[in-house]
Parts: structure tokens; C-alpha cells; sequence
């Protein structure tokens, strides 16, 4: 399960010191160093009680003009600051089953239900309400290639919930949780890694009941163009020759493969999957084999 964090002790911090101080140090989640850097400072934010009030209303007051324009996540999630060095700090909504955006949302809106683990390390700290439920699992990556239906050989860990100054480290390709609303509408704060490599990672949404992988919900917006580019123009399928032969991400590979299909019918289709049966990456093989079957 994630790696329980004691908070440092130390006094209430105000957003931007902490945003001028991770910008200074830098964040890398992998490093212990870093980790107790960005654990104190997660903490200090944690005791200051009134910052996000005041946040939200000043955005309130500006119509959401900031939320809009750098927010890439759900109406869940409430963007604080953005780092241009590769790593933001966010503020996470959690309603309870008895609330109205969970009535009109429904619970995949907030990924209630949803086990999954993630493609980036972050930090996290309860800072308002019980908390969320979680329902922890551990895997291997290394033991795993990435193919839809693979066994995970999960470990159930605990059941557990992330109180109000309780601090986690959710860790890339190894924690898998099943997350519950909480009693009563809760908050948690967030440090979370996005350097350039994130994207090119997959994340797995895990089947409990068999234990496997169902489905790798990354998408980067390079492959969702790709799509587009081989229907709208010549020059778009040339390029999606050159991914599915070379390019060093085996999902993008993937999906150029499957873009490049999507124009054929009948045997001509059958033919480029087949030849992403060759490929040297199990997942690409894996996935072209499920396509040709369909």
C-alpha cells in the first residue's frame, strides 16, 4: 500500500512559500531527500486552515478563469499551482454517497470503485473530513508486462482512510487501491510528479474479481491526433507507418498500428495487424492479436 508518512512538525504555511519552496528544492518523489522536503512542506500547507477558502472564493470571483485555462483534470480536482518544473499541487474533492454531486455524477466521476493504480508518484495528506476509503493492494511491475487480462498476483494489504493530517506516498506501478466515499464531503492535498516521461507510462485499471489488467486508460494527445491525421490526409498515414515501426513507446506503437487498420477492411486490415505480431513488445503483439480476433 502506499508508504505511510508521520507529518513533520513545524508551523502553517501560505501556498506561495510553499510553490517559491518546491520550485527552489525541485520535487523528485523517487528521492528520500526530496520526499522529506516535500512531506514538510505538504504539512505546513496542511495546518493553514483558511488558505483554500480563500482560493476557491477568489476564483469564484474571477469566474474560473484559472481553473479553466490550467486544469487538465475533472471538476473534482482544484488546481493550486502549476510548476513549469515539471511537478503541481492540486486539492482533491471528495464527496460522500449522500451528497448531490455524487447523486448527479455517480460514483465514476470520482473514481469510487474504480481500483487502478498510477503512472507517477504523489504525495498526498488528508486536510478536511474523514477522508476517503481506500481498499489496498501491492503488485509487481516488474513481474508484468502490460497485456489486457495479465494476472497482477495482488496482495491485499488493508482497508484504510485518509484522516485529517495523515500523509501517504503513492508509488508509480506498485500501489493499487479501490477507493469509497467518505462519511461526510472531505478534501486531500496533493503533490504530484508530471515530468516529461509521465505520459509515455500506462496506467492499469485492475479487474479485483480475476486479479488482472483490464484496460490502460493513457492516452497522450500525439496518439489521439494520429488518429484523426491518418483519416484526414495522406501524409498522416506516412506518419503512422513511421510510429508503428519505430517509435520507442510500445502503446503508441500500438495505436498507430490500430489508426493504420481502422482505413482497411476485410483482409487488408488483417494484414497490418499481422504484422504488429512481430513486434518486439508483448503488450503491441497482445493488443493486435485481440484486434485481429474482433
Amino acid at each position: 500500500m502506499p508508504r505511510l508518512i508521520d507529518p513533520p512538525p513545524g508551523s502553517a504555511l501560505d501556498l506561495e512559500e510553499v510553490a517559491a519552496r518546491l520550485d527552489e528544492s525541485g520535487v523528485d518523489l523517487a528521492d528520500e531527500a526530496s520526499i522529506a522536503q516535500c512531506a514538510a512542506l505538504l504539512a505546513g500547507l496542511a495546518r493553514n486552515r483558511d488558505f483554500l477558502a480563500d482560493r476557491v472564493i477568489a476564483e469564484l470571483k474571477a469566474r474560473y478563469r484559472d481553473q479553466l485555462e490550467t486544469n487538465r483534470y475533472s471538476a473534482q480536482v482544484f488546481l493550486l499551482y502549476r510548476s513549469p518544473h515539471g511537478h503541481f499541487l492540486r486539492a482533491n474533492m471528495w464527496p460522500a454517497a449522500g451528497d448531490a454531486a455524487f447523486a448527479t455524477s455517480g460514483p465514476a466521476a470520482f473514481a469510487y470503485g474504480l481500483p487502478h493504480d498510477h503512472n507517477f508518484h504523489f504525495l498526498t495528506a488528508g486536510y478536511f473530513g474523514p477522508g476517503y476509503v481506500s481498499d489496498y493492494y501491492d503488485y509487481d511491475a516488474e513481474a508484468v508486462d502490460g497485456r489486457i487480462g495479465e494476472p497482477l498476483n495482488l496482495k491485499f494489504v488493508e482497508r484504510s482512510q485518509l484522516g485529517e493530517g495523515q500523509m501517504m506516498l503513492y508509488r508509480a506501478h506498485r500501489d493499487v487501491h479501490s477507493q469509497l466515499p467518505p462519511e461526510s464531503l472531505s478534501v486531500s492535498l496533493n503533490i504530484m510528479d508530471e515530468g516529461e516521461h509521465v505520459p509515455w507510462r500506462d496506467q492499469y485499471i485492475v479487474d479485483l474479481d480475476h486479479g488482472t489488467i483490464a484496460r490502460r486508460p493513457t492516452l497522450s494527445p500525439s496518439e489521439m491526433l494520429l488518429r484523426c491525421a491518418v483519416h484526414l490526409t495522406g501524409n498522416g498515414r506516412d506518419v503512422a507507418e513511421q510510429f508503428a515501426r519505430e517509435h520507442p513507446v510500445p502503446r503508441v506503437r500500438a495505436n498507430a498500428i490500430a489508426a493504420l487498420a481502422a482505413l482497411e477492411m476485410g483482409d487488408a486490415r488483417a494484414a497490418v495487424l499481422e504484422r504488429g505480431l512481430g513486434d518486439g513488445d508483448a503488450r503491441v503483439r497482445d493488443d493486435c492479436r485481440r484486434w485481429l480476433a474482433v
